[in-house]
């Protein structure tokens, strides 16, 4: 979800050594779908069963996915609409309508997302050409962010490989023997109002705008070919409704989504009892079932977010498709010792700074005091 190139994280190596390599396609992207069939190291039992288990719900279903294609777009550009009205009306109305406008723009951005992943359809044309449309509507390049969520699913929770579609995250030695000027950018980069209020919103209206400096051809043009559609949009808005109307309508809902796009993969990542360790010690499906959270959230929430809170069924295996998850959850005894958070219960999250490897556990920046000891003061820039 984030691209920490973009929100002030370090620059971290990316590449896959011998054996974790994915399988690319004819243009030499990552396929999201093969992350899984080259990376865990349980025993090979163990790894049978959990395949059997999760293969069963990899097939999406056409019926399905055009439906919640249905459900989705015609009640958010419903709701679009009813907001331009009621700007003659008053803008407490219009502010209103933005919270289901943006339930509905978060279930476009799971359709997004399903389709770089090649689980909404089985025809990669048809997840592409949908992809792209979505990617427009939440203002996000397809190619571009496909790729380096693809590298976040081969490298979440692996301390060595950090830095490509993830949260920021530094461990308490890293920090410690950071410089006061990477400390305070840190501590900047992890305050609430940048995170999920500010940070999201540069995240999705500037940083997407701009290709990865080695992004391949294909995310670039990614990248130009959603712009260029994007200044379109706004041209016709500008010459129908006004540049003021457009505006003011579409970006409360941004905000709104962006900012809970950006809380979900938070914690979804950054919760109590979280998964980090070693490359030579990461293991795929401990860092599937304990890495990636099981945030059970009311119905109703689950809907306007795709159940994407079976975030360890999708980590397991990105190519079940959305409507998928709760079923495959429910379905078998290999998710039954997964422990859930709650809304509740999530809230701890925003106290997570840190990770501490001597405790494997994220803790706050109140942990430092007990750890300086350990470590000399960094030297001064």
């Amino acid at each position: 979800m984030l691209r920490p190139r973009s929100l002030g994280a370090q620059s971290m190596r990316t590449d896959f050594t011998a054996g974790q390599i994915p399988m690319r396609d004819d243009a030499g992207e990552v396929e999201p779908g093969t992350l899984m069939a080259a990376l865990p190291r349980h025993p090979q039992q163990e790894q049978a069963s959990w395949r059997r288990t999760v293969a069963k719900y990899e097939a999406p279903e056409l019926s399905r996915s055009a439906w919640q294609v249905v459900n989705t777009v015609v009640p958010y550009i419903a709701l679009w609409y009813l907001m331009y009205r009621s700007l003659n009306v008053s803008y407490w109305v219009t502010v209103a309508l933005a919270v289901p406008a943006a339930g509905f723009a978060s279930r476009l951005f799971i359709i997004f997302h399903d389709c770089g992943h090649g689980a909404f359809f089985t025809s990669k044309r048809a997840n592409t050409v949908l992809g792209f449309f979505t990617g427009i509507l939440t203002f996000t390049p397809y190619h571009s962010w496909r790729h380096e969520h693809a590298i976040h699913h081969a490298t979440s929770g692996d301390l060595d490989r950090r830095g490509v579609g993830d949260i920021w995250t530094m461990t308490v030695d890293e920090y410690l023997n950071s410089s006061f000027r990477d400390r305070l950018r840190y501590r900047l980069y992890r305050n609430p109002l940048m995170l999920f209020a500010l940070g999201p919103l540069y995240l999705f209206l500037v940083s997407q705008r701009f290709p990865h400096r080695r992004a391949s051809k294909r995310e670039r043009r990614s990248v130009h070919w959603t712009n260029l559609v994007l200044v379109g949009v706004v041209a016709i808005m500008s010459m129908t409704i006004g540049l003021k109307a457009y505006i003011m309508v579409q970006l409360p809902i941004l905000m709104i989504v962006a900012a809970a796009a950006v809380w979900m993969f938070y914690v979804q990542h950054q919760h109590e009892g979280a998964y980090w360790e070693r490359h030579e010690r990461w293991d795929y499906l401990t860092a599937a079932l304990e890495g990636s959270s099981f945030y059970k959230l009311p119905r109703t929430l689950q809907w306007f977010t795709g159940n994407i809170g079976f975030h360890h069924i999708h980590h397991l295996s990105p190519r079940i498709p959305n409507y998928f998850l709760q079923k495959c959850h429910d379905d078998s005894e290999l998710f039954t010792s997964v422990r859930s958070i709650t809304l509740f219960s999530s809230a701890k999250a925003l106290t997570f700074r840190l990770w501490d490897e001597e405790r494997h556990e994220l803790v706050g920046f109140g942990r430092l005091r007990a750890s300086r000891y350990r470590h000399p003061p960094a030297a001064p820039d």
